[in-house]
């Protein structure tokens, strides 16, 4: 059983079932319960009761979660721009740590005014209308409610604007609210999830949202918004838990993009690992001479584990000699449970370059010699 006291109001206790799954793997979109109560609350806050995954029987949205909607965020943008003619339009003043991600990656930024009502929709048209001939995707970034840094909560009469000049220009939305929960009057802002969910209904729908009347001649021109929330606020930054709701297609990309950073991540270091296995065997079993270690080819990971022939003891080697070559390993002794002497070194291979690791196994090779003549 897991429990712990919060802000000393509530007790909150994991256990049984609850706390099998918790300790388990779990589907890519998350716990299997906590993605359903995320549906429920998307569903109340934004009226998607007939439209997400769970509730509807057609879905055309779905949910994931991530680490942080930051995370999700800096996946979104790498699945929608790709190419240096790729726009992002985005408030002017905006959130810092999106332009940490954006601003190296190469594509054209597009700064919108702002003033006490938010981003202003007048700016963003005019901004539209000058690059309407401009190839490649449009993207605009906004954090909407309680924005970061100005404060400002964009009103409903803007939101709407600007939803419609998106479906005018196939703008896709990212929009970006983690604030939205701290929001006391949250219950009357209407989310540009919201606006777009309700032009993904059939035609012939009558439809309404909160304070903004009928849908007007937006039918079937959504599907263009993804929206990230985050628990951070909420609870404790150090959680790093958000979510991604977006419609199913993009949703299913988004998929793609967690389960590919697994494999893209393993073929990355796929040459690594055959470099430093190079630079062992060159130095540490020359040919024609007699192996000075062994190993075992690792087939995942980012350590080669080296036991050294003829030195039961590497922790001075590698401590005081390997470290005043400016070569750095860890002695065996380290990883013992009972911290006995180990005839084994690690060697990480993760950020070393090819020439790196040739030196390094160099110099540990020299250091054995030096060890054998003394």
């Amino acid at each position: 059983m897991i429990s712990f006291d919060h802000f000393k109001t509530m007790k909150l206790v994991l256990d049984g079932k609850d706390l099998e799954e918790a300790l388990q793997y779990s589907p890519t979109p998350g716990l299997p319960g906590l993605v359903s109560q995320l549906r429920d609350i998307q569903s109340r806050e934004h009226n998607l009761d007939s439209v997400i995954h769970g509730t509807a029987n057609n879905p055309l949205y779905d949910l994931s979660v991530t680490v942080g909607s930051q995370d999700a965020l800096t996946k979104a943008f790498e699945m929608l721009l790709q190419h240096d003619c790729d726009q992002v339009f985005l408030e002017n003043p905006t959130y810092s740590g999106a332009l940490a991600f954006l601003q190296p990656y190469g594509v054209k930024l597009t700064p919108i005014n702002t003033d006490n009502r938010g981003l202003d929709p007048d700016h963003l048209h005019a901004l539209l209308a000058s690059s309407a001939t401009t190839q490649g995707r449009r993207v605009l970034y906004t954090i909407p409610t309680a924005q970061n840094p100005s404060g400002v909560t964009l009103d409903n009469e803007r939101r709407r604007a600007i939803y419609q000049l998106a479906c005018e220009h196939d703008l896709i939305i990212l929009e970006d609210d983690p604030y939205y929960f701290l929001s006391p009057e949250r219950q009357s802002l209407v989310s540009f999830l919201e606006l777009d969910a309700m032009n993904c209904q059939s035609e012939g729908q009558s439809v309404t949202t909160r304070g903004l009347g009928e849908v007007d001649s937006n039918l079937g021109k959504g599907g263009r918004v993804l929206r990230f929330d985050s628990f951070s606020k909420i609870f404790s930054a150090g959680m790093r838990i958000g979510f991604v709701t977006a419609p199913i297609p993009s949703w299913n990309e988004l998929i793609s993009i967690f389960k590919g950073q697994i494999s893209t991540t393993v073929e990355f270091l796929k040459p690594w690992r055959d470099w430093i296995v190079e630079a062992a065997e060159k130095h540490l079993r020359p040919e024609g001479s007699v192996p000075l270690a062994s190993w075992t080819t690792p087939n995942a990971g980012m350590f080669l584990w080296l036991q050294l022939h003829n030195i039961p003891d590497t922790k001075s080697l590698i401590e005081e000699k390997a470290a005043a070559a400016n070569v750095l390993f860890v002695p065996g002794q380290a990883f013992d449970p009972l911290n006995r002497p180990s005839s084994y070194v690690r060697a990480a291979y993760s950020t070393a370059s090819r020439d790196d690791m040739n030196v390094a196994m160099k110099r540990l090779a020299d250091l054995i010699q030096g060890c054998k003549t003394n």
